[in-house]
């Protein structure tokens, strides 16, 4: 289901933060079991799981008898009806040849071929139950340290870099002081890859790194920046990249209406009281 993929509101950019063991609802429909502690992150994606469950059943796509259990998976015939909707209510244009031009323009790095990084990290991973404010505020108390030291050769023997990946990292590559070598997009989960690609810092990056493993310090050691790809050669891409963004944009704005007509119990979302805008 393409919800999955999807960050509700703005919050979901901040750490992942655990939420108390308590059940909440959409109108009245359990999300979760009052045993299960949750991330902020993970409560509001089953919030609009629900909230299109519940709007593919008002749609007339989905039968009414069909049961949310609670654990955040949905039937399969939930997914296939949440999906139909949402092909019927998001209509959506193809990007014209001119908007695809200005965005290959605007963002020549992302359309680069054999772009790579060297990069070492420190993983301050999140697990369930934590507390991830204090998690949080080791990782910047560690990037803090690292980058008051910035430009202290990688194996050296006072690199405070090496030595805060062996100590804190949670990451295999701690042994080896964070190295994880040469990296391609390909190699990265995307919200990695979206803060080393199509950039041009090199050493300690200025700000933490959030990804869904957890809060990562990093390095970039070396760049190659790969070959300028020219506007008929990844044409494809770049429509399908603008695509994508308006169909996120519209699909949160339809959760905000969703959200703003229902009664929601134990879980922050934004919510708007107009209509879809197309």
């Amino acid at each position: 289901m393409l919800v999955e993929t999807v960050d509700f509101s703005a919050a979901a950019q901040a750490a992942p933060e655990v939420t108390a063991a308590t059940v909440a609802r959409i109108n009245g429909v359990a999300l979760n079991c009052g045993a299960e502690v949750l991330s902020a992150e993970e409560m509001r994606q089953r919030a609009c799981s629900e909230l299109l469950r519940q709007a593919a059943i008002g749609g007339g796509l989905l039968d009414a008898a069909d049961v949310n259990p609670g654990d955040g998976v949905l039937s399969e015939a939930a997914s296939e009806a949440i999906d139909a909707w949402l092909e019927r209510k998001l209509q959506l244009p193809d990007p014209s040849i001119e908007a695809c031009q200005r965005h290959h323009a605007a963002h020549p790095a992302r359309y680069r071929t054999g772009e790579r990084v060297r990069v070492r990290h420190v993983l301050f991973a999140v697990t369930p139950g934590m507390d991830v404010v204090a998690l949080r505020n080791r990782a910047e108390t560690c990037l803090l340290d690292v980058r008051c030291h910035d430009g202290q050769a990688s194996g050296s023997a006072t690199d405070p870099f090496g030595r805060a990946a062996r100590e804190l990292s949670n990451c295999p590559s701690g042994e080896a002081e964070g190295d994880l070598g040469w990296l391609m997009p390909a190699d990265c989960s995307p919200e990695f890859a979206r803060e080393l690609f199509g950039h041009v810092e090199v050493g300690v990056l200025p700000r933490l790194v959030h990804s869904r493993f957890g809060l990562h310090v990093v390095e970039v050691l070396e760049r190659e920046g790969g070959v300028a790809q020219p506007f008929d050669a990844v044409r494809c891409a770049v429509a399908m990249a603008l695509r994508q963004q308006t169909y996120v944009t519209a699909l949160r704005q339809c959760l905000q209406v969703l959200a703003g007509a229902a009664v929601v119990e134990g879980v922050e979302l934004d919510a708007a009281d107009t209509p879809l805008v197309q």
